[in-house]
């Protein structure tokens, strides 16, 4: 093999062994054009630890993302690899190397104002409106992600090789569902979703059709689709007049922040949304605290500076 331009080899590679599509292919020619320009002529093999790190640094000071920055870097990584399979390469010099952590960005919530307004609009008095004005109760209720939602079943089945996932346990006012990791947790419903899935259940069999499990029915009697369910939040929202961006994990993300507005309680918010570790729930602790402050600013008559 020629490796006279080991990029170019690199890319025929792709193209044409591992058939990347074009896009994926111009990304990585971008990366690996960035990579030649690091090395300033040098041969590639060439470069070292302390090049790649000092690449990363500047990057980071100019401005590139995190993601970005880890982007570029597993592009390299994965030509040094390629390149090892092919000469004497003594060290893979990106494979050390680690991007900036990235900034964790807080969730987006509606005011508890908009979460009002969004719920009490009233439901279309079709079978499709009641079934959306469920979903959307059930969101915010329980703080289900769109998965769990999708997948639940009216009530429990186990039977001719069929198994629900998650189900509606209606007296008993809970879901029970299987979230990340396969991790199952009963989550509480609360009284006006209640009202709503009651009132969705009594024009639910109407649409059923072939499969008798799923609790929400796309209009052909299918199980909703992911999709669907968030086209039918973004519009309910529309309708509503909330003017945020709405989709299903702003409704989880608002119930978890005005609960623990509410409560104070961490774990209990945690064990709701069925995080693994305490950590993926403490981003709710800077919104709130976020939330605390701007109350401050407004109503404190010393929080703000005086000409």
């Amino acid at each position: 093999m020629n490796l006279a331009d080991p990029v170019a080899a690199y890319i025929s590679n792709l193209e044409h062994e591992r058939r990347l599509s074009e896009h994926t292919l111009r990304g990585y020619a971008h990366e690996l054009d960035e990579l030649k320009k690091l090395a300033n002529g040098r041969p590639l093999e060439q470069l070292t630890v302390t090049d790649i790190r000092g690449a990363v640094s500047r990057a980071h000071a100019g401005g590139l993302s995190a993601r970005s920055i880890s982007h570029r870097l597993s592009s390299w990584r994965a030509f040094y690899r390629w390149l090892a399979g092919r000469i004497d390469l003594p060290v893979n010099p990106v494979a050390t190397v680690r991007a900036p952590k990235q900034a964790k960005t807080l969730p987006k919530a509606l005011s508890v104002d908009d979460a009002h307004t969004l719920m009490e609009a009233p439901a279309v008095g079709t079978a499709e409106g009641l079934r959306d004005h469920a979903m959307l109760e059930l969101f915010y209720s329980s703080g289900l992600r769109l998965s769990e939602l999708v997948g639940l079943d009216v009530a429990f089945a186990d039977r001719d090789g069929y198994r629900s996932a998650g189900w509606l346990k209606l007296d008993a006012t809970e879901v029970e569902v299987l979230g990340k990791g396969d991790r199952r947790r009963v989550v509480p419903v609360g009284a006006k979703a209640l009202d709503a899935l009651r009132a969705w259940i009594a024009v639910r069999d109407k649409l059923v059709k072939h499969d008798p499990h799923p609790l929400f029915l796309s209009s052909r009697g299918n199980r909703m689709s992911p999709n669907v369910v968030r086209d039918r939040v973004k519009r309910a929202a529309m309708l509503a007049g909330i003017p945020a961006n709405v989709h299903p994990h702003v409704l989880r993300h608002s119930f978890a922040t005005h609960v623990l507005q509410s409560s104070g309680d961490l774990r209990a918010v945690q064990e709701l949304l069925g995080h693994a570790s305490i950590t993926a729930t403490q981003v709710y602790t800077a919104l709130d605290f976020q939330h605390l402050a701007r109350v401050y600013d407004q109503a404190h008559p010393r929080a703000k500076k005086r000409d």
